[in-house]
């Protein structure tokens, strides 16, 4: 079966976005291994300088690129990244699913560290509109599921 992974900096707090990713959990597991790794967040103040975010998104790097199964296509979810559409990202899925894992990389609220995006197969916009890191999550599983049923023809994508 294959392994879907999302790392993503900082966790949930609300229970009920833990309940929403947990509904998409029980679903994809039809489809895929889907697993989630969560990496502390570095600490920085509001008023901190770009250096400051700089090194505290390196720091969080090192942990993110420890964490990345081997042999899976890497994925960084940015406000830069490419738009796609649900069958794109379907199409996509079923593209790299035939050749191993895909890992999914939520940074904090500060990003992704730059040369981390850079080592990724694909930078995804999953909107132009900015949401907070813990609703892209479950934006996110619930693409990787709609995916899922579109490559099986099932008629949940309408």
């Amino acid at each position: 079966m294959t392994a879907i992974t999302l790392i993503h900096v900082g966790d949930f707090r609300e229970g009920y976005f833990r309940e929403a990713e947990e509904e998409y959990r029980k679903r994809l597991s039809a489809y895929c291994n889907y697993k989630t790794v969560c990496i502390p967040e570095e600490r920085v103040s509001d008023e901190a300088s770009e250096a400051v975010i700089r090194k505290a998104l390196a720091a969080e790097a090192v942990k993110i690129r420890a964490a990345i199964p081997p042999h899976h296509a890497k994925v960084a979810l940015c406000v830069e990244g490419k738009p796609m559409s649900s069958e794109q990202f379907a199409a996509f899925l079923g593209e790299k699913t035939l050749t191993g894992g895909i890992c999914f990389l939520i940074g904090s609220s500060h990003g992704l560290d730059e040369t981390l995006k850079k080592e990724c197969d694909l930078r995804l916009s999953v909107s132009q509109m900015t949401f907070p890191h813990r609703i892209a999550r479950i934006l996110l599983a619930e693409q990787i599921y709609r995916g899922f049923t579109i490559l099986a023809g099932k008629r949940y994508h309408k």
